[in-house]
Parts: C-alpha cells; structure tokens; sequence
C-alpha cells in the first residue's frame, strides 16, 4: 500500500534569523510581481484610480490608486495588498498622484492593518503604541517609514488618515522578506516585573509589542517581540531601542513554585505540517542577577488533532562563567508537526528570552508531487521516492496498463479519504455545538459542599458552607423549596430574560423596606432591579438604581453608612465615566455642579516636560501611561505633596483622553478632574496639575515606583528564616496589616465625603519603597488584570469577584459595597494575591452564589481563611460580607478594629 506513504522532498532549512536592517528587498509593487488580481479597495473614484494603479512610480491610468469622494475623518478606506505568502515587513513607502504633474492628491498619514490569515485583522503600533505614520507631503515624492516593530503577515491594508474632509490618492510599496519560519502564533505566561536591588526604576519583562490576546495573564494566539529580529544584549538593563524602558528587548518571568512549577511553558503554531529540525532560543545568561539560560526544555509535538506522548528532550550545559547571551539551539530530531509546546525548565530565579526561531523542512502529500516514473518531456524522468535500488532502467517505469490499472485504485482511496474527513468535521461540529448548550444551561452549586480535584489525587479542597440559620420555627413543606417565599431563581434560565416572567415567579410582598422589592433593568442578564421605594398598592413604576431612569418622587434616600457623613438618595449619585474604565468615582451630583474652576487647586503643567516611558493601561476613550516628568518639584513649589525622591527622577501616571473621544466622555473627564482635585488623603492618589489648554487633555497623578500592591505581593513570600538566608523578596505579617489599615484609612476619607469607589481591589492600590499606600483606579484598564473583570456584552466591564450581592444583582453600590470589596481586599493581601478570589468558582458560579447570598438560605459560599490570617481578622472579614448591608461596618470602624493590630 505504498499509495498511502507520504512523500518527503527534502528542502533546505530556512535560517528563521532574520536581520531587520538587511531585510529591506521591494516585494512587488513597483515592478509588478504582486499580481493586479492580489490588490483589491474598500472602493475607487473611476476605474482609472483603482487599486491596480497604487504602484510606486508608476503613472499607468490616472496615477494612483484614490478611494471614491472626499474622505472624512470617520472614514476608514483601505487598499489591500495581497502577498500570497507570510513576509516579514521591515518598510513601507508612500506617493501621492503626480500623474504627469496634473495630480495633486497625496496622504498626509495613514495607518496600517495587516492580517496573517484573512480573518482577523490587528492594527500596527509603533513601540510608543502610536498607529499613525507620517505620509506625504507633496505628489511626486516618496516618504518611506520604518516599521518598528516589523509586520509579519500576508495580508496588509494601508489606511489613508485625513483631519478635513478631502481627497487622496496613494501609491505604495512594500519592503521585507520572506518570513520561511511559518510561525503564525505563539502562546506564553505575560512577562513580569523585577524589583532590582540600587535600581529606583521597575524593570518591566513584558512583551510589549505582542499582537495576540492578553488575558488571564496569559498570552496567546499572536506574535511579539520573540519574533521581531531584535536580540537582548548581555546586560538586560541595557536597551537597543530608542525611548523605551530597561528591560525592552527581553520578556522574562521569575522561577516561582506556585505560579510556575519550575518551568515556563510555550506553545508554537504554524501555517502548515513541517518537519523541525532545531529550535534556537536567545536567551539572557546574566547570573550575577539571577539569570541564566534554561536548564532543560521539553517539546511535545502535534502533527494533526493530538499531541503525541513522546517529547524531545534537551539538557543545556549550564555556563557560570560567561554572562553573555547567547543562542540555545535545541535539536528537534526531523518530528513532524503543526504545533509546538515547550516546556522551558530555569536553572536559577530568572528566565529571560529575545528571540526565538526555528529551523524545519516542509512535508510535502502526495498530491503535491508528480506521480513516480512518469515522463517529462526531454525523455527525462522525475524519481521522488523508490523503495529499492533499480539496476534495469526499464524495470523502473510501470507499463501504460499497469499505470491505468491504478487509477481506480487511487480515486477510491481519495473518496474514502474525503467521507472520513467530512464525518470527522460533522462530529468536531457537533461536539462543539453540545458544548454551547451545555455551557448555556444553568449552573447550580451544590448545597452541602463543592469538591474540586486538583492534579494531585492528595490535593482536594471543600468549600463548606456555614451551618444554616433558623428562618422560622416550622420546618419547610417541600423538599426542594426551603423557603415558602421564594422560588430559587438560576440567573442564566432563558425564562427569567423576560422580566414580565420572573414578576408572575415573585410573591406579594409586605410594605417593609426589604420586602417591598421592585425589579427593574438589571446590568447582568437583563434580570430585573431590586430598590427600596415606597408603594401605594401593587407594583409601581421605575425607582431609583444604579443603572434605571428613577422616578425621583417614588424612591426614599438611600442609607448612609457613615454617620458624619451627608445623606444622599441614590438619584442624586453621578458615577463619573472614567477614560480608563467604566467609572471612577460615584459622587454627590451637588459635588460636581457646585465646584467652578476656582474650586481645581491643579495647575497647568508645560506638556513637553512629560517624557514617555511606559503604557501602563488603556480604557474606550483614554490611556494612562507611566511618564517622567521633568521639572515638577519645583513647577510645584513649597508645599509639593511629592515624597523625598533621593535625587532620583519623578515618575508620575499621566491620564489622556483620546482624540477621537465622545463629548460626554470629554465632559466627565473635566469633571473627574474636578473630583479629584478635591481629594486631599495620605493614601488617596493625588492629582499633581493638568494639561488641558490644549488636546489631548491630561491629568498628571502620583505614582508610586513599587506599582500596584497585587504585583507586589505576588512576587514575595512570608517573612522567614528560609527567604532571609536563600535572599527571597519577602513582607511581614506587620507588613501586611500595615497596608490594611491604610487601605482602611483612604477608605475611610472617601466614606466621609459619600464617595463610593465601586472597585476597590489590591490591582488599584498603588505601593512605594516605603510601603505607603494610595488607591487608584487604574485597574480596569490594565491588560494584565482583564481576568479579575466580567464582560457583559455590549454593557459594562465588572469585578464581579469583589462586589457585593447587592451590586451584582440589583445595580446598587454604596459605602457599604465598598466595605464588602474592602473584605476581600483583605483576602487578597493575607492569600499574598497568589490566587484570585473564588478561583474555583467560574464567573456564572460568582453570579449564582450572589444569588444564594439574596435568598439567605445558608447555600452562600464565603472565601475560606487565608493560613496566614488572624482569627479575629477573618472573623472582620466574615463581618464586611455579611448578607444585610445594615449588619457590615464602617470604614471608621474597620479603621479602629485594624489599627490596634500594626507595630506602632
């Protein structure tokens, strides 16, 4: 059956090092190697301006390619170049119409989408994160960009950028090389931070450049830094790019057990089945700081739907004496595969890597060759692939009727091939299909306890529920209905989308502020709005929530849970929308109406003293980047609330709202400024001066150089005598209860001024060297922290995680919320932010154990105790998530019960 034997045409290994500033050969535009079939627009003015005319130097038609009418600053016209293969981009060349000095059209800018499959699209950025390049200035000349980082793709759309309405015309070339690699993703744990001891500055080991998902602190699904040409130097901390932070070229994680298991895991995925060869890694083996090169590694291969068992495995010869980078290549012995998934074990606390290639032979089917001993013409024959060695010539060609004979034999086993195939696909669909359903279904937790194994048949964790309070003196009348009042409404049924459904469910209930429960519009599921209103008779219309239209006449004040503190109905909450998440602070309207530009204490800083370090986070309508700003001790003089800096630069959180923003959102942006220029706390993020005289619209606030206290803790350990003596970052539980009571005391400031955070959470604390504490939003806009939020389609992004059942079920955040996130706040810092709250808990089980929370039924799940924690500690925290709102504390309460407890 030597029909069904592959055939293997040996071909060279393609070098998968490729220098960004030698690959720089014109693709195809000028001279017409790119094909007129492979351009194509999203439109054209005549047949004379299409995109078969976008070639650089050429005149042919009327000059240039020029989308119909004048484009507008909306407008998103596009030529697409189709390079028929993956390539490697280095530069991009741009013309306007000269048409024999006639044309007078050209693009002043433009922006590039490319796309390695036709399917999804990405938008290049440059290593600031700016997409926009700089084009034409006149018809005939040629501008050309450098593209850093490069482009690898097969498809690219160049995108004319106008700012008045006018008309373009471009013609365009392409300048790289073939990308003979074949890698079209790879998958990867997000780089971290390094504290480095006598540095002030955080070393940042992201993959800033990646194209893929960032999300669970996992990246996956796109290409980065790994693969843009550019290698680390021996030290780490030195830089080859212009303008960026140290620690650029590498991403790197820390050798962390808990989070790692001593290894770094990797997954590779090509355009199609190769045969590897090598692997070659570039790796950092700076070991006075920690660094060295990998141990081990081990790679399983996929060829088709299933990894197979047997990996290849390579031991490296560890190198304490040279610290220079350097290249790893790892032997692949010739295994077939599509995929890749590497296991990288460290040999010391970190591993750093700048690039990654791969050396592979292509296997070719049997229908990609010619058939064996088949003529060509000249008389010569084409022997791919014989089973023995043939010593009469005229014994190796097969007869015209043995040739014929086969050909049946061939076209059925292809038939067979083909149904097989297309059975395969209907199962994979339906298999997929069954999935959707059964994920669609409600998910109920179980009443007594829920067990989740882990990999470990020893490692089981029970998640018990507290014993079940006595509701009434009589033992309920059914055995699946605890309570005769309510029915066990599962959020996700389809039924209760309809809110007239889920009314006709619900009992009559009594006039007593709990009972007289109203449903409204419910941010999650479309459920239905649960507010305290005062009722005549029967169901009343729309009152007060955090997301309905209130009918301020029906709705009484909300209760305030700080007794110095002015009393507000929820109608008179404004929740200011935020450019960096969905809102910053919820405020008293009268707060925000009152204050008039005398009330704003922030000066307006010179903008060109703010210098671009880092992109710390990204919201729909601004971004926060990390910057240092020059001058800004002195800008702001005696009295500067900037901490003593040790004659080192000031770094500061620069907040920029885009320019493509809505007028609401430009709007709440004056009025965040307002807000926070009032803010006067020791842990509260202060706003240092402003840049509004002209766009894009700044805010400048502290920021602290030991970043956001969950990436702190999770990189440190318990103080003890082991990480004293192995020199491992570590804290104390002092540590620990310090930074609670700080928390506790900003809180406690918001509190007094009816201010209501809403996300409260160790990611929006920020930490200097000292330990100081301030919170912050910036949470929500962090790629990195993308798993802690809940996405509700085409509504809001929520910390279901930390909020309330009150908030997650009926919309309603007030102080008392704050006090239940404050709750887990403290969870978070006695667990050292190792795991994220409810983490055996998928998101649909969260929303579902707030409902269990609502009906109080003993059912609820409450976060277990952290080994690390006081008893008398949990039991607060057990306090902050206690079901009534009236039963949790206050801040000032929380702040008195927890500063007892700190070395004074």
């Amino acid at each position: 059956m030597h029909l069904f034997l592959l055939l293997i045409l040996q071909l060279p290994a393609a070098s998968g090092q490729i220098d960004p500033e030698h690959c720089r050969y014109a693709l195809g535009m000028e001279d017409g190697r790119i094909p007129d079939q492979d351009l194509t627009a999203s439109s054209r003015w005549y047949e004379t301006t299409g995109p078969q005319y976008a070639r650089l130097n050429s005149e042919d038609g009327d000059g240039a390619w020029c989308p119909k009418g004048q484009l507008e600053p909306s407008d998103s016209q596009f030529l697409q170049i189709d390079l028929r293969r993956l390539t490697f981009l280095t530069l991009f060349g741009t013309q306007g119409r000269y048409a024999r000095g006639l044309g007078k059209e050209f693009a002043a800018a433009y922006r590039l989408n490319y796309s390695r499959d036709g399917q999804l699209w990405k938008s290049w950025k440059n290593r600031l994160g700016k997409e926009v390049l700089e084009g034409n200035k006149d018809t005939y000349g040629v501008f050309s960009n450098d593209l850093k980082p490069p482009i690898i793709a097969r498809y690219v759309r160049v995108i004319p950028v106008t700012r008045l309405s006018t008309t373009v015309c471009m013609r365009v070339e392409l300048y790289g090389c073939p990308w003979e690699d074949g890698l079209l993703s790879y998958s990867a744990p997000e780089g971290q931070l390094m504290m480095s001891p006598g540095n002030p500055s955080v070393i940042s080991l992201n993959d800033s450049t990646y194209d893929g998902v960032h999300e669970k602190r996992k990246l996956f699904g796109g290409l980065g830094q790994l693969t843009d040409g550019v290698t680390g130097r021996d030290d780490f901390l030195a830089i080859r790019q212009y303008n960026v932070w140290q620690g650029y070229d590498y991403l790197g994680w820390r050798n962390d057990t808990s989070g790692t298991q001593g290894y770094v895991e990797m997954e590779f995925v090509f355009d199609r089945l190769r045969n590897f060869t090598s692997m070659k890694v570039h790796s950092n083996n700076m070991y006075s700081r920690g660094v060295k090169i990998f141990s081990s590694v081990s790679c399983w291969f996929k060829p088709s739907l299933s990894w197979e068992p047997e990996p290849v495995s390579f031991s490296t010869i560890l190198d304490d004496r040279n610290p220079s980078a350097r290249y790893v290549t790892v032997p692949l012995s010739r295994r077939a595969a599509r995929s890749l998934r590497c296991r990288f074990y460290y040999a010391d606390v970190w591993m750093m890597f700048s690039e990654i290639s791969f050396q592979s032979e292509d296997i070719i089917l049997p229908t990609q060759q010619p058939l064996m001993g088949t003529s060509v013409p000249g008389g010569h024959r084409d022997i791919t692939m014989t089973t023995a060695p043939k010593t009469d010539n005229t014994s190796a060609a097969p007869s015209p009727s043995s040739s014929s004979d086969k050909t049946p034999i061939l076209i059925g086993c292809l038939v067979t091939i083909i149904l097989l195939l297309v059975i395969i696909i209907f199962l994979i669909l339906w298999c997929q299909c069954v999935c959707k359903v059964l994920e669609k279904a409600p998910r109920q937790i179980l009443d007594e306890e829920v067990t989740v194994r882990l990999s470990s048949c020893s490692d089981t964790i029970i998640l018990q529920t507290p014993p079940v309070p006595p509701r009434s003196r009589h033992p309920p009348a059914g055995p699946t209905n605890t309570d005769p009042h309510y029915e066990r409404v599962f959020l996700l049924d389809p039924q209760y989308q309809n809110p007239a459904v889920l009314r006709n469910k619900l009992p009559e209930l009594s006039q007593s502020a709990e009972a007289s429960a109203l449903f409204l519009g419910n941010p999650l599921y479309d459920l239905l709005l649960l507010t305290s209103c005062r009722q005549t008779s029967g169901w009343l219309g729309a009152c007060g929530g955090g997301y309905a239209e209130p009918d301020v006449t029906q709705c009484t004040p909300h209760q305030s849970f700080n007794n110095n503190a002015p009393h507000y109905a929820e109608t008179d909450i404004v929740r200011l929308q935020g450019v960096t998440g969905s809102n910053m602070y919820a405020v008293p309207a009268l707060t925000v109406d009152s204050l008039t530009r005398k009330d704003i204490s922030a000066a307006e800083f010179p903008r060109h003293q703010l210098i671009f370090r880092e992109k710390l986070g990204e919201g729909q309508f601004g971004e926060v980047h990390l910057c240092e700003a020059e001058g800004l001790p002195e800008f702001l003089g005696e009295g500067s609330p900037l901490p003593d800096r040790d004659g080192r630069s000031v770094l500061v959180a620069v907040k920029q709202l885009r320019a493509d923003a809505t007028s609401q959102a430009r709007n709440d942006f004056l009025k965040e400024i307002k807000i926070m220029s009032r803010l006067d706390d020791p842990n509260i993020i202060r706003l240092l001066c402003v840049c509004v005289s002209s766009d894009p619209l700044c805010m400048v606030t502290e920021y602290m150089e030991n970043g956001d206290l969950n990436m702190f803790l999770c990189q440190r350990e318990i103080e003890s005598t082991l990480t004293h003596a192995n020199n491992i970052p570590s804290v104390s539980l002092s540590d620990l209860l310090h930074m609670a009571v700080q928390i506790s005391s900003g809180m406690k400031y918001l509190a007094s001024l009816n201010f209501v955070h809403r996300d409260l959470a160790t990611r929006n604390c920020l930490l200097d060297r000292r330990l100081t504490i301030k919170i912050a939003d910036f949470g929500m806009s962090r790629n990195l922290y993308s798993s802690d939020y809940y996405r509700i389609q085409g509504r809001a992004v929520l910390p279901i995680r930390w909020m309330a059942w009150e908030s997650i079920l009926l919309g309603k955040f007030t102080t008392a919320s704050d006090v239940w996130a404050f709750g887990v706040t403290l969870w978070e810092i006695f667990t050292l932010c190792k795991e994220q709250p409810y983490s055996l808990l998928s998101d649909e089980q969260v929303i579902e154990n707030s409902g269990e929370f609502f009906r109080n039924q003993g059912r609820q799940i409450f976060l277990y105790a952290p080994p690390l924690c006081p008893p008398s500690l949990f039991e607060l925290m057990m306090r902050c998530w206690s079901r009534n709102i009236t039963d949790r504390p206050a801040f000032e309460g929380l702040y008195q019960a927890l500063r007892p407890h700190v070395n004074q």
